[in-house]
C-alpha cells in the first residue's frame, strides 16, 4: 500500500503551499502552475478517462474563475485563487462540495484564531517575523492553509488516491 510516489505529489505540494502562506503570507506562481502541470502529467497514469479528465478541467476551471470573482472583491488573495484552482483540478467535481465545505469551516476557524490571536498583546514574548506579520490587525489571512487543508481532507476519498493507493 502507498507503493507509487505520484500518490505523495499532490498532498507534498498542498502542504508546502499551505506552509509557505502562513510563514510568508505568498503562494508563488511557481507552486500553483506547478501544481496544475503536474496534474497534466500524472493523470494518463492514475486511468482517468476522458470524461473523467474534462471534468477535473471543469472542476479547476470553475474554481478560478470563482477565486478571480472573490480576488476582485478583495475576499481573496491571487495565490489564493490559484491554488483554490489547482486543488479543484486535481480533485475534480465529485467531491467538490465537501472539498469546498472544508475550505469554509476551516477558513473560518483560522480567521477566528488570527483575529483572537491579533487581540492579545504581542511584545510579552519574542515572536519571529511570520507571527508578527500575522499579528498586525488589518492584516491578511493565510487562507491557502485552509484551502490546503481542505484538500488533504478530501484527497484520500478521491480517484487519485484509490489508483495509487493500491
Amino acid at each position: 500500500m502507498l507503493e507509487n510516489p505520484l500518490i505523495f505529489i499532490f498532498p507534498f505540494a498542498l502542504a508546502f503551499a499551505g506552509a509557505l502562506d502562513l510563514l510568508t503570507m505568498k503562494i508563488p506562481n511557481w507552486l500553483t502552475v506547478g501544481l496544475a502541470a503536474a496534474f497534466f502529467v500524472v493523470a494518463p497514469f492514475a486511468g482517468l478517462s476522458w470524461h473523467d479528465f474534462l471534468t477535473h478541467l471543469a472542476a479547476g476551471s470553475a474554481m478560478l474563475i470563482a477565486g478571480v470573482v472573490l480576488f476582485s472583491l478583495g475576499w481573496f488573495g491571487g495565490g489564493d485563487a490559484k491554488l483554490l484552482a489547482a486543488a479543484a483540478l486535481w480533485l475534480g467535481l465529485e467531491p467538490m462540495p465537501t472539498f469546498l465545505a472544508y475550505v469554509t469551516i476551516l477558513g473560518g476557524v483560522l480567521a477566528v484564531a488570527i483575529l483572537a490571536y491579533r487581540n492579545t498583546p504581542a511584545g510579552a514574548f519574542p515572536l519571529p517575523e511570520w507571527a508578527l506579520r500575522l499579528h498586525v490587525k488589518g492584516g491578511g489571512m493565510p487562507y491557502g492553509l485552509a484551502i490546503a487543508a481542505g484538500a488533504l481532507a478530501v484527497y484520500p476519498t478521491t480517484a487519485w488516491y484509490a489508483a495509487f493507493a493500491s
